[in-house]
C-alpha cells in the first residue's frame, strides 16, 4: 500500500501531523519573539501576541518599551523567517519530487547561486541601494530570472547523458552552475570594489529588518508559489512513477514539471532576494517530513512549508542569541546544521548514486 493511500485510510493521523505542525510554528514564533539580547516571558509574550488578534483583550503584563519590542522589532523578522523558511523548504521539496532527486535542493542545483550573482549585479551596477533599507521591486524579478537560468542549465547538463541520469550527474551538474555563477558574482565585486562589504553581509545568509518591508516586498511571490506548487502536489506523486506511466494516467508530465520547476524558482528567488544565501533548508526540511510523514507530496509539501518557517525562526534564535550581543550569520548557522546532515543523507542514498 502507497503512503498515499495509507493516508487516505489514516485521515486521523495526517490531521495530527498538520496540527503538530501548527503548534511548532506558535512554539517557533513565541521563541523568535521572546528571546534576543533582551529576553522576555515566554507567556507575557504569548499574551501580547493574542492583543493584538481583532475582539481580543489581554494584559500582557509587559512595559510599554518591552511591548514595543515584541510588536514592532522582532514580529515583523520573526514573520519574514516564516516566509523565507517555507518558501526554501516548499522549494526543496518540489525540486526533489520534480528531478526524483532526494540530494536536491535549491543550493546544491545552482538555483541560489543564480539568484544571488542577478542580486548581485542588480546591487553593483546601483551602488548605494541597500538590500535590506531600499530593496526595489526589481530585485526579486531579477533574482527570479537568474534562479530559472541556472536551474535550467543544470537540468540541461544533468540531462546531457539521455535518459541514463543518476543522481550523481544532476548534483555534480548543479556544483559546475554553481561554481561558475560564484566566479562570476566574484569578478562583479572585484570589478565593484564600493559594494563588496554590502553584498558580502548579504551572502552569509541575514534577516535583519527594521520594519515591514522586506516582508510586504516578498509575500506576493510567497503567494504565487505557495498557491501554484500546493495546488499541483498531487501530481508529484504521479511523476513519482515515471514519465510514461505520468502520461498514460492523463499527465502532461514536462508541462507539469515546467510548471513546478518555475512556481519553485520564484519562491525561492524572493527568499534569496530579501535573505541572502540561507543553505540546507530545502534540504533538511522535506527529508524530516518524509521520514515522519511518508513520501506522498502531498503531505510532505504543505509540511514543509510549516516546519521550514518554524526551523528557520529557531535557527534566527540561535543565530541572535548565542554570540550576543553580537549576530551570527543565519547562513553559518544553517550550514552547521546542514553539513552533516547532507553527508547523512549521502551516505543513506549511496546505493543510487554512481561516482
Amino acid at each position: 500500500m502507497s503512503d498515499a493511500a495509507a493516508a487516505r485510510r489514516r485521515p486521523g493521523l495526517t490531521v495530527g501531523w498538520f496540527a503538530g505542525a501548527v503548534v511548532a510554528v506558535v512554539l517557533a514564533v513565541v521563541a523568535g519573539l521572546a528571546f534576543g539580547p533582551a529576553s522576555l516571558p515566554p507567556l507575557a509574550v504569548a499574551a501580547e501576541l493574542l492583543d493584538l488578534l481583532p475582539g481580543v483583550t489581554i494584559d500582557s503584563g509587559l512595559t510599554e518599551r518591552q511591548a514595543a519590542i515584541v510588536t514592532q522589532l522582532r514580529l515583523p523578522r520573526v514573520v519574514l523567517a516564516l516566509l523565507v523558511g517555507g518558501m526554501l523548504a516548499l522549494a526543496g521539496g518540489c525540486y526533489q519530487g520534480v528531478f526524483r532527486n532526494p540530494l536536491a535542493d535549491p543550493h546544491l542545483l545552482g538555483v541560489a547561486a543564480g539568484a544571488g550573482l542577478a542580486v548581485t549585479a542588480v546591487i553593483a551596477l546601483r551602488p548605494g541601494t541597500g538590500v535590506l533599507t531600499g530593496l526595489p521591486v526589481t530585485v526579486p524579478l531579477a533574482a527570479f530570472v537568474g534562479a530559472i537560468g541556472a536551474v535550467g542549465l543544470t537540468y540541461l547538463l544533468g540531462a546531457a547523458g539521455g535518459r541514463d541520469r543518476s543522481t550523481a550527474t544532476l548534483i555534480l551538474a548543479g556544483v559546475a552552475v554553481s561554481a561558475f555563477l560564484a566566479a562570476g558574482q566574484t569578478y562583479l565585486l572585484q570589478r565593484n570594489v564600493d559594494t563588496i562589504r554590502e553584498v558580502y553581509s548579504w551572502l552569509l545568509g541575514r534577516l535583519a529588518t527594521d520594519g515591514w518591508h522586506e516582508v510586504r516586498l516578498i509575500l506576493p511571490y510567497a503567494v504565487i508559489t505557495a498557491v501554484v506548487v500546493l495546488a499541483h502536489r498531487r501530481e508529484l506523486d504521479v511523476l513519482s512513477v515515471g514519465d510514461e506511466e505520468a502520461a498514460s494516467l492523463g499527465l502532461h508530465p514536462q508541462r507539469s514539471r515546467y510548471l513546478l520547476l518555475g512556481a519553485a524558482s520564484l519562491g525561492t528567488a524572493a527568499a534569496v532576494s530579501v535573505s541572502g544565501l540561507i543553505g540546507f533548508i530545502g534540504l533538511i526540511v522535506p527529508h524530516l517530513v518524509r521520514l515522519v510523514a511518508g513520501s506522498s507530496y502531498r503531505i510532505i509539501l504543505p509540511l514543509s512549508m510549516l516546519l521550514g518557517g518554524a526551523f528557520l525562526t529557531v535557527t534566527d534564535v540561535v543565530a541572535r542569541t548565542v554570540a550576543a550581543p553580537a549576530e551570527i550569520p543565519i547562513g553559518v548557522v544553517t550550514a552547521f546544521f546542514g553539513a552533516p546532515f547532507f553527508v547523512l543523507v549521502l551516505r543513506t542514498t549511496r546505493r543510487a548514486v554512481v561516482l
